[in-house]
């Protein structure tokens, strides 16, 4: 699919019209192609949606236009709009996003929220550990909203890292934010932490060459859990105990398929511990909680 046809290249189309068109020939390839305009055009012309709709008789130049048409035909390929504005909003806050991360998911946003409660529950100043960061967008969100807490994230990738480096100093929380290049937990071992969090590759190796069209512009280590998709946690949870303070919260992230693989997983290794299923906003079972009573009597991932 191309948009460099008459349509969208020539000056004169106006914003009304430009949207229009580009809803239609999007709506074959998003679920909402209306939103997709609205972004991919703002972005084009360099200002806030609501401008566009303040502005529907705004006449764009043949730049803008060609620029616009040049953006959805990225977004038609199904690149991820993310990838394209390199900007995705996550719990109120705009934060850079690039194809070397995975593109920050609304589900995560319940796993942030259960973390700042747990943190706020707390005494005094708070430790967190985010395995896996990625982008950044949790250790960045938990640091910006409890001023107390102390953020240490790793990663395998020196890539991800300076993405989340940014937007650690792009949220001006960069003082409290440290960011480690390793396997899982290995970079920060001989801490202890209130809360851990992970949300790690758990797409099963077999369900990867059929994943749907935009993950194929997502990095592939941030997606393959292996045989079936448990193989990082497997090797995360093994260590993991010695990382959690009396009482911390470990949260961890997969696809619904997969969750009672690790809430299983995680009984056996946490055998005292609190291990819950957690649904997120849609109601699909999200998360595996384990609330550690002391720190104490992890077994090994088998």
């Amino acid at each position: 699919m191309t948009f460099a046809g008459p349509s969208l290249a020539p000056h004169g189309h106006t914003v009304q019209a430009a949207l229009a068109t580009a809803a239609r020939e999007l709506s074959n390839v998003s679920e909402s192609p209306r939103i997709d305009a609205h972004i991919l055009l703002a972005h084009a012309l360099r200002c806030e949606r609501t401008w566009l709709i303040s502005h529907p008789e705004f006449k764009l130049s043949k730049a803008q236009s060609e620029t616009f048409a040049g953006l959805l035909e990225e977004r038609a390929s199904g690149m991820p709009l993310a990838y394209i504005t390199h900007t995705w909003g996550f719990f109120g806050r705009e934060f850079e996003v690039t194809s070397d991360v995975l593109v920050p998911r609304p589900e995560t946003e319940r796993l942030v929220e259960r973390a700042i409660a747990h943190l706020r529950s707390r005494d005094g100043p708070t430790t967190v550990l985010d395995v896996g960061t990625g982008s950044g967008i949790i250790a960045c969100t938990i640091a910006a909203e409890c001023p107390d807490a102390l953020v240490d994230a790793t990663d395998i990738s020196e890539k991800a890292l300076a993405v989340a480096a940014r937007n650690a100093r792009r949220l001006r929380v960069e003082s409290r934010c440290a960011f480690h290049l390793g396997e899982l937990a290995a970079p920060v071992e001989g801490k202890k932490f209130d809360c851990i969090l992970a949300n790690l590759p758990y797409v099963p190796a077999a369900q990867i060459p059929g994943r749907p069209h935009g993950l194929a512009f997502e990095p592939m280590v941030a997606l393959d859990g292996g045989l079936d998709g448990l193989a990082c946690y497997r090797s995360l949870l093994t260590d993991l105990d010695a990382y959690a303070r009396a009482g911390c919260l470990i949260l961890l992230e997969a696809s619904a398929p997969a969750i009672d693989g690790l809430f299983q997983l995680s009984k056996r290794v946490f055998p005292s511990a609190l291990v819950a299923v957690e649904r997120d906003y849609a109601g699909l079972d999200r998360f595996v909680s384990i609330r550690s009573p002391g720190g104490k009597g992890g077994r090994r991932a088998e």
